[in-house]
């Protein structure tokens, strides 16, 4: 447990956000018209983001993730398929309907389709995310090729896809990120893990997120269908996130932070009650670990309780906020010529580049890797194709919002392309590469990059481009970096050296 490691870590992951959000809002954003304190309280929000994700990433190496891996391998070994499909299912439900990120973006589908209830599009999700790992785990058990599950699950997706109505194709697939969150990931992550231990198969572990991601994906559009096409009309009030970022800013500095510190710490709780009574409950019938043990995993989840509970207080206090005012200012800019449109987008691809790199989740897998791989995948090389994937994405995602074109023009032939890429990308990359497309679309991505994205829509010449997309394009664009990651290590180790 290296906690000055970890520190050191998140301040190279969130200071070069911070320091090219100032740079382009001292430039960009018109004094006279940002509200007062905003610059300072995006600071405040930076610095409550290193210490949070410091604290939530020794809470998750101590806690959630020896939990994952004990209860796969305990399942395992039981030997009854029944149990583990079963409990599969059970643990898909809980950490989704806890997931923060879930609630929070199924308001913002109720606020753009009045048609929608909560409780039952929540279950939706929930019930394709444990379907799913159901289906994953009966994958691993009985030793299925990977790559021929997810080519069948993507290709009955996008035949289910052409009989939805069109307006929430975009909510399905952001659905699909919004449930690999914070909780979600390091658990889904730490059972495949513990379970591939087990048949003694540990380049096997990858992919259960990558499967459990189709469920929530196809849930909404089967949720969609069963209510009828015709009732999805959007409304016209916008989303709680653009409204929030479009009402007057308190005067008082620490006004926004002092707003969000129950939501922040309920919504952590929410998230950490679910997984912690499951551990007690494991604990007593599954698991049987030693006093010190268990106390071992409690401290953790305490220190993923605090860690995720400042995480987003800072996300929420001081960073969405700041990203909505600059996305708006540069589409403001971009209608003036080429040189701003250009701008833009280039800022899209940079903030794409370094916020992937301050997702909780993304810490995780990427260690993960380089630990099952005994180092032979760099966490480095692994961050680094990640960084450039997400920046393609919101680049992407950002010319979408200024030009108002449908989401499909860049789902089908991108996806497209991943399906095809995986013949060719060796084991156990392809795996990796569907986890990695969940693991980046995490808090942050549903907050500063959102709002961002909004901001830029909102001042853009389309105007009323819909506000959902985002995330599905960050899940989207590692399948194929990661994919070509693979293939470029599958021929460096086939040549030989001069």
């Amino acid at each position: 447990m290296d906690l000055t490691s970890k520190f050191r870590e998140t301040v190279v992951s969130v200071l070069p956000v911070m320091g090219i959000v100032l740079l382009l809002g001292l430039f960009a954003i018109p004094a006279e018209s940002a509200p007062p304190h905003w610059l300072h309280r995006f600071l405040i929000g930076g610095v409550l983001l290193v210490f949070g994700l410091t604290l939530f990433l020794l809470g998750v190496d101590m806690g959630i993730q020896p939990l994952g891996e004990r209860c796969g391998a305990a399942l395992t070994r039981r030997r009854s398929l029944a149990l583990l499909l079963g409990a599969a299912l059970a643990m898909g439900l809980i950490v989704t309907v806890a997931e923060p990120c879930v609630q929070v973006f199924a308001d913002q589908v109720i606020g753009i389709f009045p048609a929608v209830s909560k409780p039952p599009f929540t279950l939706a999700i929930a019930a394709g995310v444990g379907l799913f790992m159901m289906l994953g785990m009966l994958r691993s058990v009985l030793g299925l090729s990977l790559k021929w599950m997810l080519f069948a699950c993507y290709t009955a997706l996008f035949l289910l896809s052409l009989w939805s109505p069109a307006p929430f194709i975009g909510v399905a697939f952001d659905a699909g990120g919004a449930t690999t969150g914070p909780m979600t990931v390091p658990f889904i992550m730490a059972l495949g893990l513990g379970v591939s231990s087990v048949r003694a198969q540990s380049g096997d572990s990858f992919g259960l997120t990558g499967i459990a991601s189709v469920g929530p994906v196809a849930a909404p559009l089967l949720y969609a269908l069963a209510i009828g096409v015709g009732t999805l009309t959007t409304s016209a009030a916008p989303a709680p996130e653009a409204a929030a970022a479009a009402a007057p800013a308190a005067t008082s500095l620490l006004a926004p932070f002092l707003a969000s510190l129950g939501p922040s710490f309920h919504e952590a709780f929410s998230s950490i009650a679910p997984l912690f009574l499951m551990l007690i409950a494991a604990q007593f019938l599954l698991l049987r670990m030693t006093g010190r043990q268990f106390s071992r995993l409690v401290v953790g989840f305490i220190y993923a309780f605090i860690g995720l509970g400042i995480f987003l207080l800072g996300a929420n206090g001081g960073f969405a906020d700041a990203g909505h005012l600059l996305g708006e200012a540069l589409g403001q800019l971009a209608a003036r010529g080429p040189f701003h449109y250009v701008l833009l987008l280039a800022t899209g691809l940079i903030f794409g580049a370094i916020i992937v790199c301050a997702e909780p989740a993304v810490w995780v897998l990427t260690e993960q890797v380089e630990q099952v791989s005994g180092g032979a995948i760099p966490r480095r090389t692994l961050l680094l194709f990640l960084a450039l994937s997400t920046a393609f994405a919101v680049a992407f995602a950002v010319l979408r919002a200024i030009e108002g074109f449908p989401l499909w023009y860049l789902l089908l032939p991108l996806y497209a392309l991943a399906m095809l890429l995986m013949p060719f990308a060796p084991d156990p990359f392809a795996g990796i590469a569907f986890d990695s497309g969940g693991v980046a679309s995490g808090p942050l991505t549903s907050t500063f990059l959102l709002s961002f994205t909004l901001g830029t829509a909102s001042a853009g010449p389309a105007g009323a481009a819909d506000p959902f997309g985002v995330i599905a394009l960050v899940a989207l664009m590692p399948l194929i970096a990661i994919q070509l990651m693979g293939i470029a290590y599958h021929l460096k180790r086939k040549t030989p050296a001069p």
